[in-house]
């Protein structure tokens, strides 16, 4: 066969490879087939102009130049290729330094080569520069082909193989050119120069195209893990906002029923029957204006209890409102036995600050139920309200008999009512914390004085707020 018909055949062969790249980089859009790609066309530029009928429309001195340039081109891309496969910045730097270093080189000998080519023929000088930079890419390639071949893994196997192969073909070429070993005969191909770099150049192809189709196959199993990774991090998110979901569904549904348990509570029979007595007393007795003051006030109580009973959340106003009401029921209901008082805050704001309804009524009734109304004199019941940190600290003190004392006289009844009236606080404060995450705590202290007597006690409610 001759050089002209293996030459058509290797042409052919390069723009298959080259056709099934480009389809390759327009599915993929990776870096590295752009630059597998320019490094072909770059060698079937080069050996077009060797096929017949190609080379008559080209002049002698582009096809000079392209004869000289177009395989440094190929090289120029090549280093890069090399790097983008084994981040040579990582793993060979010194390699990296010798590629950046030829480049300079290779610029600088195509501004030569485009001197000699179209402003000053001078074979001498042509052939001069081709055998030298040639020596220079030979030397570059017999230190690059070790140091890739000591790196673990497919990926530098196969380049170091490809740029094996076409190193010896590129040997080979060089030393039939000059005629040293071959006599040199025009019909047989393999006795043409070119032909032994072609073959380079097939290996070479051949074990970058595996080397692709083997760092994509790499790449999609790779995907593959990720996605499946994906997957199960969605279904255990998906898992755990389900599990969450369920959680404050029953956390809700706990808060209803606690919520409803504390407004029995509130508005317990013993409260309502004894606030409907003295109303019915005051009748009795031609008091209309207590019985007025009374009616109103009772009324508006239980409208309040019963609003703020479907909000989990109310204005400190409302609360406040709610409480001040209460006490001045059972300040008349128990004529007139203590006073009271309810401060707060200046810097807080009634109106923008929220608060769960219904957790500090119960604990003022304890204080009137247990503390007060066992006390002989008059007594004195304050509500404090003041921010502390992210909540509130609201205590309600009164100056009664105290728990132990009163425990020795409540009744059964009594104490029955008043245990679960605070056990169902307690529970609301428990839901309440895990459902805002903010800490919610009751501390109950026993005062006393310097004898160690009790004067009463005081019981520190911590609440967690809102605020607009």
């Amino acid at each position: 066969m001759h050089f002209t018909t293996w030459n058509l055949l290797f042409t052919g062969m390069v723009s298959s490879i080259l056709l099934l790249n480009l389809v390759q980089w327009s599915i993929y859009r990776e870096r590295i087939y752009g630059l597998y790609a320019v490094y072909m066309l770059a060698w079937l530029i080069y050996f077009s102009l060797r096929v017949d009928g190609l080379n008559a429309y080209v002049s002698t001195s582009v096809q000079s130049f392209v004869r000289a340039t177009a395989p440094m081109l190929a090289y120029v891309v090549y280093f890069s290729f090399i790097d983008s496969l084994l981040q040579l910045r990582r793993t060979i730097p010194r390699l990296l330094w010798l590629f950046d270093r030829t480049r300079v080189v290779i610029l600088g000998y195509f501004g030569l080569m485009a001197v000699v080519c179209f402003v000053y023929w001078d074979a001498s000088i042509y052939n001069l520069a081709h055998i030298l930079i040639r020596l220079i890419i030979i030397g570059l390639a017999t230190y690059a082909i070790p140091q890739m071949s000591r790196l673990k893994g497919v990926v530098p196997r196969y380049l170091a193989l490809g740029s094996g192969l076409l190193l010896a073909g590129a040997i080979a070429s060089m030393l039939m050119s000059t005629g040293w070993i071959y006599t040199i005969r025009a019909d047989p191909f393999w006795f043409a120069p070119l032909t032994y770099l072609e073959f380079g150049i097939i290996g070479e192809l051949t074990c970058f195209t595996l080397l692709l189709g083997y760092s994509q196959r790499r790449g999609a199993i790779k995907s593959a893990i990720v996605e499946q990774v994906l997957a199960r991090e969605r279904e255990q998110r998906q898992r755990e906002q389900v599990e969450a979901e369920l959680v404050t569904e029953k956390l809700l549904q706990q808060m209803s029923a606690v919520q409803m348990k504390a407004l029995r509570s509130q508005m317990n029979p013993h409260f309502l029957y004894n606030s409907l007595n003295a109303i019915r007393l005051f009748v009795l007795q031609n008091d209309s204006d207590n019985a007025d003051k009374f009616l109103v006030k009772f009324a508006r109580l239980m409208r309040l209890i019963l609003e703020n009973s479907r909000q989990e959340w109310v204005t400190l106003a409302s609360e406040l409102e709610q409480l001040q009401l209460y006490l001045e029921l059972e300040q008349l209901r128990f004529g007139n036995k203590f006073d009271f008082s309810i401060e707060t805050d200046p810097a807080l704001s009634q109106e923008t600050v929220s608060i769960p309804p219904m957790i500090i009524q119960p604990y003022i009734e304890n204080a009137i139920l247990h503390g007060i109304a066992y006390k002989k004199s008059r007594g004195n019941i304050t509500v404090c309200i003041q921010p502390n940190g992210q909540g509130l600290e609201c205590s309600v003190e009164d100056d009664g008999v105290g728990r132990r004392k009163a425990g020795e006289l409540k009744s059964k009844t009594v104490a029955s009512h008043q245990s679960v009236g605070l056990k169902v606080t307690e529970e609301r404060l428990q839901l309440i914390s895990q459902q805002t995450g903010q800490p919610s705590q009751v501390v109950i202290l026993d005062k006393v004085d310097a004898n160690q007597q009790p004067t009463g006690t005081k019981v520190a409610i911590h609440l967690p707020m809102l605020s607009d």
